[in-house]
């Protein structure tokens, strides 16, 4: 089989989103929204990943897997320029090129397999996907002939009299020869208004040349829609968290009102687990099974959750481990905690883990029982079994397995009997 790399054209300034962030790393369910696209084409099968930059290059490269291989755009001069610039990269390759944009996270690892697979089935020399969409502002217009084969693409801004009426749109992604496309790279000419080198012009280039031109319509247009602005980013947003919100619930996961609920993109959740409304679930967050979560908890990054544990209404817990069937019913703040199983976190519950300088351990052990409105000044260790009395604050101190801790600063009152 004919091997595949994907270029993925990330230099642009993003100047719609008036973000001091570049466009690419604003994040969606998560992570940022490259990191979407770079998901697509190892799905699709690419041996390589070339991402192009430019504005800010610095910043977006610092958060790309290492990899990655970056090429730098000095000029922002368009999309064909864009891809040029990886010609002395590429220069020994003779496979295929897949060429997609950072700022498209909705597009699909299906649609793309898709595109590559009538691409090598067709043997074209080039082949783009498309959608149908309703308003085609701002997006290229696919030029067909009297038989049906796209022939151009017109860019917004250039299409005229019936052009502007097109409803199908170029979605910006292609999978071509890779000698065909540097080929027609040297035949591009600067856009006179725009003064730039639209990729879109190696359409009919190939197509004057007598080369096969093909096509792949996307059933869901949403997919092919880009991200330039934050109206467009929480569009996205949207539709990629009920994504992730199906996939869980496919899997054997109870979202009760999948309207309220956030889950990041990489959270995994055990089956029979249930999530209630209004609870927000970061990412690199790991929940076991048949838990109940919420409603209106949230689950911060780093947070390890066992199987049967309970994280009730108005609840924080981050960067901590809880052990199986513990239960945290009511509001409360667990932080940089590790929490062993069959504890009991009563209603009112903090580990103060931050001193103002430095984040601090709080070690709870199996079976300990820590009363309503307690404060665990960290670090502190709690003892298998141990008791702390309600509205207690534990000052930077070990209380014994077994014991019994009150006041203010906790005092132990009661020693674990000897065995």
């Amino acid at each position: 089989m004919t091997d595949l790399k994907t270029i993925i054209l990330a230099a642009g300034k993003g100047t719609r989103m008036k973000s001091a962030v570049p466009k690419v790393l604003h994040p969606v369910c998560g992570k940022p929204m490259i990191e979407y696209v770079l998901d697509v084409a190892k799905a699709a099968g690419s041996k390589e990943l070339i991402v192009v930059l430019g504005h800010m290059i610095t910043a977006v490269r610092e958060q790309l897997p290492p990899e990655v291989v970056t090429i730098e755009q000095k000029k922002l001069l368009g999309t064909a320029d864009a891809v040029k610039t990886t010609s002395s990269h590429l220069k020994s390759f003779k496979g295929d090129i897949l060429i997609l944009c950072g700022d498209t996270p909705l597009l699909t690892k299906e649609t793309v397999r898709a595109l590559v697979k009538k691409h090598r089935g067709s043997k074209a020399v080039c082949t783009f996907l498309t959608a149908v969409v309703h308003d085609p502002q701002g997006y290229g217009r696919v030029i067909r002939d009297m038989d049906g084969k796209a022939v151009a693409i017109r860019e917004d801004k250039d299409a005229v009299g019936f052009e502007r009426q097109i409803a199908e749109i170029n979605s910006g992604v292609y999978c071509i020869n890779a000698s065909a496309l540097f080929a027609a790279l040297d035949k591009v000419r600067q856009n006179k208004a725009k003064k730039e080198f639209y990729l879109t012009d190696i359409i009919e280039i190939f197509t004057q040349d007598g080369q096969t031109v093909e096509t792949v319509a996307t059933e869901n247009f949403k997919e092919a829609l880009g991200v330039n602005s934050r109206i467009d980013l929480a569009q996205s947003q949207e539709i990629i968290r009920r994504r992730i919100l199906d996939r869980l619930m496919l899997a054997g996961v109870t979202i009760v009102d999948p309207a309220s609920t956030h889950i990041d993109a990489d959270v995994k959740i055990g089956r029979d687990t249930v999530v209630r409304p209004f609870s927000v679930i970061e990412n690199n967050v790991r929940i076991g099974s048949g838990c109940l979560i919420g409603p209106f908890a949230r689950i911060r990054p780093g947070s390890r959750i066992g199987d049967d544990v309970e994280v009730g209404n108005f609840t924080e817990v981050s960067r901590t481990k809880i052990g199986r069937a513990t239960l945290m019913k009511h509001f409360g703040f667990l932080g940089d905690a590790t929490v062993g199983a069959n504890a009991n976190i009563g209603a009112g519950t903090v580990t103060a883990n931050y001193d103002g300088v430095e984040k601090h351990p709080t070690k709870i052990g199996d079976g300990a029982f820590i009363g309503s409105d307690a404060i665990l000044v960290a670090p502190v260790k709690v003892g298998k079994k141990a008791v702390i009395g309600a509205a207690s604050v534990v000052v930077r101190s070990d209380i014994p397995d077994g014991a019994t801790a009150v006041g203010t600063p906790a005092r132990v009152t009661k020693k674990a009997r000897s065995q």
